[in-house]
């Protein structure tokens, strides 16, 4: 049976990476100075660039029903018949959702949507183990199961320079992101319930990054840990340095560099940093 992986555009894959496994992207969308982008058609350093002189915070916006549709419809008609498509956290986007409405109306193909929970790089770790498995010929079954087992290994933290951005776009409550500002701290983010939390309020950005590392110590000793990101949202020197010095104490590991993009930038702000990783060789027994 002929399996396509489908993922949207916060997974921010490389292209290298989407092509080695066929895989499908749908765009989200963000609007800024009053022209709509597919997130794939505007780089993360143009993004932030048009941020810093635009008068307007970014708006965001999910994948129209229909763009599911032509793409399901397109993958049928090349001979796919199930489909396993992964979504950023349904906690702060409807596009899980919108995939799950699109699939119910397309017949002859079979999809199966994966709420990620979570997003970014480490959503790509679960879309880069189903592109794995699909070129091997799983089934969607065999697939989501593994997606499944990777679940508890998977998790991030992240850094923000200002909390404003994610409690102007819903994302963060209006008490979190007070407290943050009168405080002047740098408060730890991460996924808890497919929503963003603060994990911890820390007065510096290096202690920060410090306290993300810890928790990295603490997975790659209890939950088998494989591959690691570094993503940034326009500071790419400074998580190269930190992901250099990372390897040096963790060889074994797979690094890489990934980024906030757009639609996820709009949310965390220029200059946030972070931190997720995965166990890629999870067992489903």
């Amino acid at each position: 049976m002929k399996t396509a992986i489908v993922t949207d555009s916060t997974a921010y894959l490389t292209p290298e990476e989407q092509a080695k496994y066929n895989i499908s992207i749908i765009p989200l969308a963000v609007t800024i100075a009053g022209e709509v982008y597919d997130e794939t058609d505007l780089s993360a350093e143009a993004f932030y660039d048009k941020v810093r002189t635009s008068k307007d915070f970014p708006k965001t916006t999910q994948p129209a029903i229909g763009r599911f549709v032509a793409l399901f419809e397109q993958l049928k008609s090349e001979g796919y018949e199930e489909v396993v498509s992964i979504h950023l956290s349904s906690g702060i986007s409807g596009t899980y959702q919108g995939a799950i409405q699109a699939g119910n109306m397309v017949d002859g193909i079979t999809v199966h949507a994966f709420d990620s929970e979570i997003s970014c790089a480490v959503q790509g770790f679960y879309v880069l183990k189903a592109g794995e498995l699909a070129e091997q010929g799983a089934s969607a079954t065999t697939i989501i199961a593994a997606l499944e087992a990777m679940r508890p290994s998977i998790d991030a933290y992240f850094i923000v320079d200002d909390l404003a951005h994610l409690q102007r776009g819903g994302r963060l409550s209006a008490a979190a992101a007070l407290i943050g500002g009168l405080l002047q701290v740098k408060p730890v983010l991460h996924f808890v319930d497919k929503v963003i939390v603060p994990y911890e309020k820390i007065r510096t950005r290096k202690k920060a990054m410090k306290r993300a590392e810890d928790m990295l110590a603490q997975a790659v000793k209890n939950d088998g840990i494989t591959d690691v990101a570094i993503i940034e949202a326009n500071c790419k020197q400074e998580a190269t340095e930190w992901m250099n010095a990372l390897q040096k104490l963790y060889p074994q590991l797979n690094f890489k560099i990934s980024y906030f993009g757009p639609v996820i930038g709009t949310h965390l702000g220029e200059g946030a940093i972070g931190m997720g990783f995965a166990n890629m060789k999870a067992s489903t027994n």
